[in-house]
């Protein structure tokens, strides 16, 4: 939102600070400043000069030679625009002054006449497009003083960063409203120049439909249209916008059009209210209906596209058809133009989503849009639409016809939310008495309707009704204007939650932590992907490459292997934990999280020392079996010939769960997807499906280390290839029971001589924590460890 300063401390006289003060305290607010703007730049070195004598230049029929009184005395100055008078005041810049885009001034001959300096024109001094003639200052001014302070551009204008939920600071009324000491009760419009004394206005009142000034209002969909006023102006003559409209317009960053739609904009900017002008000669039967769209229905909207209406969207319509698309933009064919001699103004309020509907089906986004579909203010419409007749009197002329008409099928009344003192403090860490909520909400228009011990019932102001909704809403606006710099920095007395965090999460955070600590990075990838990685297509793609939802997450990590191998980074260890989408026939997709890891390169940077070894498909072994201690106990990983749609046949391998249902698969990814270079090694991959409801982690207890010592067997399996050694692993854990406290691999051994088999040698450590273990328990342990993988796998020890 663009703010112009010199606006705010018109309609808000008494704040006392600078563009810097101010663009902090927006900050402090919670409306950042992004960028500040000296609308000063570039005309410096401009002064208002007064032409003390113009006459035709000796040596050139077109040209004028001008005395100028300037800063320095009296100069002569050859112009070159017809419209040059004697005694006027026009922007003049001396010899040595630079112009916006870096033209600078110097003393100059022309046709025999030396020229001191430059009369200049909007367009030269980046104001405005005419260049047909020198910019002629209205009223009397100082010779010599500046032209930004004598026409009113001594300003700066902020581009205010506004949330979603902040619609009232889309005016400078709302951003004023932030800044002024006393708030609200700090407002207060300024009247315009020249501005007419007209009687008040009467308002022609009705629930469905009213008329005046021979215009009929009729409100078809209350329920999107609660309110419709109207105002019809006759006599009005449009043109150009007084210097003083159009400069307040470029300031706020807005273009002139003409003087009844300058007039329009120049009251949504202050207000935050947008309103529209009809030609009223071009409604026919000067009637107006606001209702749903029917099909077929097209309208030609004022940027000259034709656009095809559907029963969703909200249309202002006359006898013959639609004339303007309601709350988004209006039609050509009603268009104001320099023959318009009669209006209908338009003010308004329609249901925001009804608004958004329409300009996302049509691909618009509007000034009027981008206000209604956050939510205007209900209980200001009478303030804006007076406001614009009023301006549009002084600066276009005519009289308003009549009362203005008002269809209010619904009366909106302000809502009231109730308020705890006490949880004001429990969520703010700091006690707030009911008198200081109350002083502290009142600048932003909050009125306390009732009070009680540790109850208050707030009225919502207008402004707000569409974001303060609950309490917690309120308890911000109290931090807010409390200010959050001037809480305590140490944190007060607070009792820790019981709760604990959902399984999914620990599980989360303990996979992230076991993985970083293997030395992979985690890494975010979009959530979006091209047809060949989804299979469900998005109804507004942003590109080809993000058309569908990812089906797994793989993909994404093997495109940073790419980005990596192509600015030769050879070594990439990364790991996602992301969702990844299934179609589920006649409902909404499934979802899943799923953790995918990549690795590629060398386990260990390169060292004179010793080689580093690439990474191989053993690897994926390994991350996955650190996946299945962390997410499936019971699960074990084993080799499997399925590669699926990433993975090489038979250099993979398949995790189960305690089931037996593959939940996920590592092993060497095909290179033939790749984009790679010819010097990059195999790559590995892992994606698996974690637990939507993984068991949750035991409670961490501690315990005293043994005292007793511990009791070691070793024996040697002959163990068959088509045998997995993880099931041999699996059967003598369950074998050993209580006292066996640890089982380990120490050495693997294969020759020809084994016949298809090969020699594998486990470390078994007994212990028991209340005693010391006799041999004959030891023992007995052991046998147990022996018959159980005999009937498990069918292994008999070695030799």
């Amino acid at each position: 939102m663009n703010i112009s300063y010199r606006w705010v401390l018109d309609v808000a006289p008494g704040i006392d600070l600078n563009p810097e003060e101010a663009a902090e305290r927006l900050a402090l607010r919670g409306a950042p400043v992004e960028e500040m703007t000296d609308l000063t730049t570039g005309l410096g070195d401009v002064v208002v000069g007064r032409v003390v004598d113009a006459r035709p230049h000796p040596n050139a029929d077109r040209l004028t030679l001008c005395r100028v009184a300037g800063r320095g005395g009296e100069v002569s100055v050859v112009c070159g625009a017809p419209n040059v008078r004697t005694g006027a005041f026009y922007p003049f810049a001396p010899v040595g002054a630079a112009l916006p885009g870096g033209f600078k001034i110097g003393r100059r001959k022309i046709r025999g006449e030396i020229s001191e300096g430059m009369l200049c024109s909007e367009r030269e001094l980046g104001l405005g497009p005419d260049h047909e003639g020198i910019m002629r200052l209205a009223g009397a001014h100082e010779a010599g003083m500046s032209f930004v302070e004598a026409v009113g551009l001594d300003d700066v204008r902020f581009a205010v960063e506004v949330t979603p939920n902040r619609g009232d600071l889309l005016s400078h009324v709302g951003v004023a409203r932030e800044l002024h000491p006393l708030g609200q009760a700090g407002i207060a419009l300024p009247p315009f120049p020249g501005q007419p004394r007209e009687p008040t206005p009467s308002f022609a009142r009705g629930t469905e439909e009213s008329g005046a000034g021979g215009v009929r209002i009729r409100i078809e969909e209350p329920e999107l249209c609660p309110r419709y006023l109207g105002a019809v102006i006759r006599g009005l003559t449009v043109g150009p916008s007084p210097r003083w409209l159009a400069n307040r317009l470029r300031a706020a960053g807005a273009r002139s059009v003409n003087n009844v739609v300058d007039a329009t904009n120049y009251v949504m900017l202050e207000l935050g209210q947008p309103l529209h002008a009809f030609d009223l000669e071009k409604l026919t039967h000067a009637s107006v209906g606001i209702g749903r769209a029917r099909p077929g229905e097209v309208l030609t909207t004022l940027d000259g596209e034709e656009r095809s209406l559907s029963p969703e969207m909200l249309l202002i319509r006359d006898a013959a058809g639609p004339v303007a698309l309601a709350g988004v933009m209006g039609g050509e064919n009603t268009e104001v133009s320099s023959g318009t001699s009669a209006i209908l103004l338009e003010c308004a309020l329609f249901e925001p989503r009804r608004i958004r509907i329409a300009r996302r089906a049509l691909d618009m986004s509007t000034e009027a849009s981008y206000r209604f579909e956050r939510g205007v203010d209900p209980a200001s419409l009478e303030t804006a639409v007076l406001r614009a007749v009023s301006l549009i009197l002084s600066v276009a002329g005519g009289a308003l016809d009549g009362a203005v008409i008002d269809v209010c099928p619904t009366t909106w009344a302000p809502p009231i939310v109730p308020l705890r003192p006490s949880r004001v403090g429990r969520l703010l860490g700091v006690d707030f008495t009911p008198d200081e909520i109350t002083r502290l909400l009142a600048p932003l228009g909050y009125t306390v309707a009732r009070r009680e011990k540790d109850a208050l019932e707030v009225r919502i102001p207008g402004h707000r009704s569409f974001d303060t909704l609950r309490e917690v809403d309120l308890i911000e606006e109290v931090a807010r204007t409390h200010g959050y710099d001037a809480f305590p920095e140490t944190l007060g007395a607070y009792r820790p939650g019981t709760v604990p965090d959902h399984p999914l999460f620990q599980l989360e955070d303990t996979l992230r932590r076991v993985l970083v600590a293997d030395g992979i990075r985690e890494a975010q990838t979009p959530g979006l992907g091209s047809a060949e990685d989804g299979d469900i297509p998005l109804l507004n793609p942003v590109s080809a490459h993000e058309s569908h939802l990812r089906r797994d997450r793989l993909p994404g990590l093997l495109a940073h292997v790419e980005r990596n191998m192509s600015r030769g980074v050879r070594n990439v260890r990364l790991f996602e934990l992301g969702t990844g989408f299934t179609p589920v026939s006649g409902s909404a997709p499934a979802e899943s999280l799923r953790l995918a890891v990549v690795l590629t390169g060398r386990r260990a940077p390169v060292h004179w020392s010793a080689p580093a070894d690439p990474f191989d498909v053993f690897d994926a072994a390994r991350i996955l079996v650190l996946i299945t201690e962390t997410a499936f106990p019971g699960g074990r990983v084993a080799p499997t010939d399925v590669g699926g749609h990433h993975f090489v046949p038979g250099r993979c391998y398949a995790l189960m769960d305690r089931a037996g249902k593959v939940v996920g698969t590592g092993g060497e990814v095909v290179l033939a997807r790749l984009d790679l270079p010819p010097w990059a090694g195999i790559v590995i991959g892992v994606e698996v499906v974690l637990p939507g409801c993984p068991e949750p982690l035991p409670e961490v207890t501690a315990r005293v280390l043994p005292h007793q010592p511990s009791s070691r067997r070793d024996v040697a399996f002959l163990v068959p290839f088509a045998t997995s050694v993880g099931d041999v692993l699996a059967a003598a854990k369950a074998g050993g029971g209580a006292l066996l406290e640890d089982v380990s691999i120490f050495d693997v051994y294969e020759e020809d001589g084994l016949a298809g088999a090969r020699s594998v040698a486990l470390r078994l450590r007994f212990r028991a924590r209340d005693r010391t273990l006799r041999t004959e328990n030891v023992e007995n342990a052991f046998r147990r460890v022996l018959r159980k993988v005999r009937e498990e796998t069918g292994v008999e020890p070695r030799g």
